[in-house]
C-alpha cells in the first residue's frame, strides 16, 4: 500500500513538472449577427467588353464581422535559459455554414519557432505580413475587422495578407521599439523547383517594418514587396515587383483616440480586389500585378469610450489610384459601436458606406449590421 502511494505521488510530481514546462491552449472566436449588404452600380464585364448594371443585396445572417471566426491551438515548451519552442495552428471558418474559410486546414496561421525575451522571436510557416501586424490597428480604429471598414480596404498591404513558406524574425521591444522582417520563398502554395531555363517559378515576398508603442502613442513604418514569378501565365505580369510602404500613428487622449495613416503602392495592389457579392473578383495568388497602377492611400479615424463598457469608432479612408485606365478614387466611411458584456463577450453595431468600390466609377457598397462576439 505504501509503495502504491509512493508511485502515485511520484507520477503526480512528474506530471506537475511537465505542465509547468509545456503548455497547449485551445482558443477561438465565434461571431455572428443580422445585417444588410448591398452592392449597386456598374461593373465592367470582360466577356462582353461593356459595363453592366448591378443591384445585388442581401438581408440575413452575417458572421465574422467584428472578428473573423476562428479556432486554434498554440503552445510552448520551456527549453531553459529563457528560450521557448512555440507553435500556432489556426483555422478560419464560416459560422453560418460550418465550413472552412480558406482552402486549407490551418489557413489563418501554421507556424513553429523559437522565442526568447532576450533576442526575440523566429517563426517558420504560413502567417500574416509585418504591415498587418504593426499598422492595421494604428491607422484605423477598425484594424483588420468589421468588413469593408477594415484598414485593408484602403491599404492593401494591411489587409491580413498571409504568405506561405515564410521565415520571420521579430526583435523584443526595446523602450517601445520593435523591428520585424520576413521572407516568403513562395507566397501561395508549395515551393516549385527551377527548370533548366533558370526562370523563377515562385512568387517571392519581403515584409519588414519598425513600430513604436509606449504610453498613449503608437506609430509604425512598413515596407512590403512581391516579386511575381518569371513563369507567370500572363507575360505582362511576369517579373513585376509590387511595392508598398505605409506609415501610421495613433494617440490616446483618454477622452478620444485619434488615428492617421498614409501609404503608397506601386505596380499593382496587395490582396484581391473584390466585392462581397462577387460582381468584381480580381485575384491572382492574393495580389494584383499591373505596372501602370499606382495607389496613394489615406486614412483618418477616432475612437472614444462611452460609459464604462462601450466604445464608439469612426473612420474615413481613401485609395487614390493613378493608372492609364479610367479609374476612380475609392472612399470608405464607417461608424461602429461595441459594448462589452464581459471580458470575453461583446455586442456590436456597424455601418459602412463605400463609393467607387474597387476603383470602379459609380459602384457603391453598403454594410449595416448588429451582432455578438464571444472569445474563448
Amino acid at each position: 500500500m505504501k509503495k502504491s502511494l509512493l508511485v502515485a505521488a511520484l507520477i503526480a510530481g512528474f506530471a506537475g513538472v511537465a505542465q509547468a514546462e509545456t503548455s497547449v491552449t485551445l482558443y477561438g472566436i465565434v461571431d455572428a449577427g443580422i445585417g444588410f449588404e448591398q452592392v449597386k452600380g456598374s461593373v465592367y464585364n470582360e466577356a462582353t467588353d461593356s459595363m453592366v448594371d448591378v443591384n445585388n443585396k442581401s438581408t440575413g445572417l452575417i458572421n465574422g464581422i467584428n472578428s473573423a471566426n476562428r479556432w486554434g491551438l498554440k503552445g510552448s515548451e520551456d527549453l531553459g535559459q529563457g528560450l521557448k519552442a512555440i507553435f500556432v495552428l489556426e483555422n478560419g471558418f464560416n459560422l453560418g455554414t460550418g465550413t472552412t474559410s480558406q482552402s486549407r486546414m490551418f489557413g489563418r496561421q501554421a507556424t513553429v519557432g523559437l522565442q526568447s525575451d532576450a533576442w526575440g522571436k523566429l517563426e517558420f510557416g504560413r502567417q500574416t505580413n509585418i504591415a498587418t501586424k504593426y499598422l492595421a490597428g494604428v491607422v484605423s480604429p477598425f484594424g483588420t475587422d468589421f468588413g469593408q471598414a477594415k484598414s485593408g480596404t484602403t491599404f492593401g498591404a494591411l489587409g491580413s495578407i498571409r504568405y506561405d513558406n515564410m521565415v520571420m524574425y521579430q526583435t523584443p521591444s526595446f523602450s517601445g521599439f520593435q523591428f520585424g522582417v520576413g521572407y516568403s520563398f513562395n507566397t501561395d502554395g508549395n515551393q516549385a523547383f527551377k527548370g533548366s531555363d533558370d526562370a523563377q517559378p515562385n512568387d517571392r515576398a519581403w515584409t519588414t517594418g519598425l513600430r513604436y508603442a509606449n504610453g498613449p502613442l503608437a506609430a509604425g513604418l512598413t515596407y512590403d514587396q512581391i516579386k511575381v514569378r518569371e513563369t507567370a501565365i500572363d507575360p505582362d505580369e511576369a517579373g513585376i515587383s509590387i511595392r508598398s510602404w505605409n506609415l501610421g500613428a495613433s494617440y490616446d487622449f483618454q477622452i478620444v483616440k485619434v488615428f492617421a495613416g498614409f501609404g503608397q503602392t506601386r505596380n499593382g495592389w496587395f490582396g484581391p480586389i473584390s466585392t462581397v457579392d462577387g460582381s468584381i473578383d480580381l485575384n491572382d495568388g492574393g495580389f494584383i500585378a499591373s505596372d501602370d497602377l499606382k495607389v496613394n492611400s489615406y486614412s483618418l479615424g477616432l475612437s472614444a469610450p462611452v460609459g464604462a463598457n462601450g466604445e464608439l469608432m469612426a473612420s474615413w479612408g481613401m485609395a487614390d489610384p493613378r493608372s492609364e485606365d479610367e479609374v476612380k478614387k475609392q472612399h470608405v466611411y464607417s461608424l461602429g459601436y461595441t459594448y462589452s458584456l464581459s471580458k470575453r463577450t461583446n455586442v456590436y453595431a456597424i455601418g459602412s458606406y463605400a463609393k467607387n468600390v474597387a476603383f470602379q466609377d459609380d459602384l457603391k457598397s453598403t454594410l449595416i449590421g448588429v451582432g455578438m462576439r464571444h472569445q474563448f
